[in-house]
């Protein structure tokens, strides 16, 4: 059987990855490790020989997740909560901003897709693109992709005033060293002056240059990402003074169990008698977004950048409640971004009726042939063309059953509901998602080998291994279609000096410090057959 073969690697895991130097050790610097080769796989159809020389290109695209713009030193953040949640607190979150743009230099490098060689036609964001919905996260989201200048402060404009400055031992203080720092006891190292330079200093985007589309994530319209939003309060949270820092086990138990019960931010718990207290700089610019705001700023023609007008977006999702779209990947492919969030709370995801059937609608438009929920095979006016389909959450992860606060009388669908609906549609290649912040590639088989389809899963930009992902289409010319997966990393090195204050030094310690973040879990890469791959499914016109 022939294996898949890429012709261009360079920029890509397919020619090196990142790998520990000191595999096993509490702390370990990178190295550029050996490739990641190309597993193909067989799930939902045979691959033939010699389809190398036949396939035709038909698409090719990035698809970048869970950026997780963040505005580190707002006071609308509970970090305290981190050794019960994990993504309340990053080590290396103040370096994301400046690390985003490696990310971007190395999209804008990939000249062609590794394996068609083609082109690559666009990219694509699909969710949490800000961590905690704030203007200022979307603007500075904007600038990135966009390009041009990022000033990456917020608050006083001369001092970082971030928990990693806050004296709490909870926290990785670089430039501090403190007695029961378990970031340094761990191995993290001292890194004075690391603050500043990361925080408080300029620096430019040089943007996209691939028309970019963009989907919503839970971080994109809820509080910390699972959290019912509104309120004087909450505004007031946001844009004020006042910054809890440490709470003692009791009460961050207590804020966590009040969290979870889905009712909302507990302020009282939060700012409770307990709570350790810091002064922060208001800030108006942090006052939270809707998701009509977040719409509306795609629509903005000073955020075209390199197009299009609304990255997907249209006026018919400008009030924020049905934002999902259709859009052209290529010549003969449709594109389908989904909102699968809930404003109801928590993070997980579903699909609402309404959006559901608008689904349906766009499928049996775009094929001339389905099947009935009854099994059976039947014809209808259709333009036949292949379809993937793009959201936040996975199927997996789409288990929300709470109502969405936009269409609260619209019922809530699970990921089960929406994997059937793509079953009944041959013409459906894939599902592309993240959120999981894993890289896993699953086949859905159908109850016909024609109706089965691929999900891809991405791991985030925030955490380690801070990927991104290329996605080919080719037309095998023998009745099978190939997907194409290949993971790309950030343009940085894999090691810098630990004083390099430059852009790609900073952008080399984000990756190292994610990597040995004290809650990084080591399957977040995935098994090698959800990395590199070649995905075989029939055709469905052939």
């Amino acid at each position: 059987m022939d294996e898949p073969r890429a012709r261009y690697v360079e920029g890509t895991t397919l020619a090196h990855a990142a790998a520990p130097a000191r595999p096993g050790a509490s702390y370990s610097r990178l190295l550029q490790g050996p490739a990641w080769l190309p597993v193909l796989r067989q799930d939902l159809a045979e691959a033939k020989p010699g389809r190398a020389e036949r396939r035709r290109p038909m698409a090719a695209f990035v698809q970048v997740t869970d950026v997780h713009v963040t505005d580190v030193e707002s006071p609308a953040r509970v970090e305290f909560l981190h050794p019960l949640v994990h993504p309340m607190f990053r080590p290396q979150e103040a370096l994301g901003l400046v690390s985003t743009v490696a990310l971007i230099e190395r999209v804008n490098a990939l000249t062609h897709a590794p394996f068609t060689g083609r082109p690559l036609d666009f990219a694509i964001s699909t969710g949490d693109n800000t961590d905690n919905h704030e203007h200022l996260e979307l603007d500075w989201l904007m600038c990135l992709f966009n390009g041009g200048r990022i000033d990456p402060r917020s608050g006083d404009r001369a001092r970082y005033e971030g928990v990693q400055a806050s004296g709490e031992p909870l926290y990785w203080h670089p430039g501090d060293r403190l007695k029961g720092d378990r970031y340094a006891e761990a191995g993290f190292p001292y890194l004075p002056g690391l603050l500043d330079h990361a925080v408080t200093r300029e620096f430019a985007s040089p943007g996209l240059r691939l028309p970019w589309y963009s989907a919503f994530g839970n971080h994109d319209d809820s509080v910390l990402g699972g959290i019912i939003a509104g309120g004087d309060s909450m505004a007031d949270w946001y844009t004020g003074t006042r910054k809890a820092v440490a709470r003692d086990e009791r009460g961050t138990r207590r804020v966590l169990r009040a969290i979870a019960s889905g009712a909302g931010v507990p302020m009282e718990e939060i700012f409770g008698p307990d709570a350790t207290l810091a002064e922060v700089t208001a800030d108006e610019r942090r006052s939270p977004f809707t998701p009509a705001e977040y719409v509306q700023a795609h629509l903005d023609p000073a955020n075209t950048g390199p197009g299009p007008v609304g990255h997907g977006f249209t006026e018919a999702n400008a009030d924020g409640r049905d934002a999902y779209y259709t859009f052209r990947v290529a010549p003969g492919v449709l594109g389908v971004s989904l909102d699968t969030t809930c404003t109801g709370g928590f993070g997980h995801g579903s699909i609402g009726q309404r959006q559901l059937t608008w689904l349906e609608d766009v499928l049996t438009r775009h094929s001339s042939a389905s099947y009935g929920t009854d099994g059976r095979r039947r014809t209808h006016p259709g333009d036949d063309e292949l379809v993937i389909v793009f959201s936040h959450h996975s199927s997996e992860t789409m288990s929300n059953t709470l109502p969405d606060l936009r269409r609260p009388d619209d019922p809530r669908l699970l990921g089960d509901a929406l994997v059937a609906l793509l079953h009944r549609f041959p013409n459906v290649l894939a599902w592309v998602n993240g959120h999981t912040h894993y890289n896993r590639v699953t086949p859905h088989p159908g109850p016909t080998p024609a109706q089965g389809f691929w999900e891809v899963n991405t791991a985030s930009h925030v955490d380690f291994p801070q990927h991104a992902r290329v996605v080919e289409v080719a037309d095998n010319a023998d009745g099978t279609v190939s997907l194409f997966t290949t993971l790309v990393e950030a343009d940085s090195p894999y090691a810098a000096e630990h004083d390099d204050w430059t852009p790609r030094g900073l952008a080399a310690l984000y990756r190292e410090l994610a990597y040995n973040d004290i809650h990084a879990d080591r399957a977040w890469p995935g098994e090698p057959g959800d990395r590199n791959t070649e995905l075989v499914l029939p055709h469905p016109f052939a």
